[in-house]
């Protein structure tokens, strides 16, 4: 079960964290400015390639090394476990993007934000209160803990859907004969 939950769990990581880093880094050198709608879709699109491995990982420990039988908390432990790899290394992988990389990245986001509230007419008091809170934001961003925490908040959930779903999906219980 160990090897399953490191394989599924780096390879799953390796996707996540790669394709971050790809992705934030070309879209942040686009003409113009930063492309954050576009992003984010390949950032969540990214993930969910990389929860797949989930599934596989589920399937495969059911198949192969459990006589063809899971319950749905063994399932759903051999998911967590893969989802917390990936995870933590999305999570060490944005820490070393936006401290070394993309130290400008909350400023570029806020300005971005605030730019599309003006577009869509919203009241200048209310941009204001809105600037004010994303500043605020922006001071505690700076802590590396709340700051994977709140990395972590964007990954987690995601994954562990994907790991209920699984679980739900692949459990499966040997059936005990009706002959004595």
């Amino acid at each position: 079960m160990k090897k399953i939950i490191l394989t599924y769990g780096l390879i799953s990581g390796v996707i996540v964290a790669g394709i971050m880093l790809l992705s934030m880094n070309y879209f942040s050198h686009c003409e113009g400015s930063m492309d954050f709608n576009t992003s984010m879709v390949v950032g969540y699109a990214s993930m969910l390639l990389a929860f797949s491995l989930v599934f596989v990982g589920i399937k495969q420990y059911r198949d192969k090394f459990n006589a063809g039988q899971i319950s749905f908390g063994k399932a759903f432990r051999i998911g967590f476990f893969i989802v917390l790899i990936a995870s933590t290394m999305y999570v060490v992988a944005w820490l070393f993007n936006y401290y070394l990389l993309m130290p400008d990245f909350l400023e570029k986001y806020s300005a971005h934000m605030l730019e599309e509230m003006k577009a869509q007419g919203v009241s200048a008091a209310k941009i204001q209160k809105e600037s004010l809170e994303m500043a605020s934001f922006a001071k505690m961003y700076q802590n590396p803990f709340f700051n994977a925490l709140m990395t972590y908040l964007e990954i987690l959930p995601m994954g562990l859907i994907v790991t209920l779903i699984s679980a739900f999906i692949l459990k499966r219980r040997v059936q005990e004969s009706l002959n004595p």
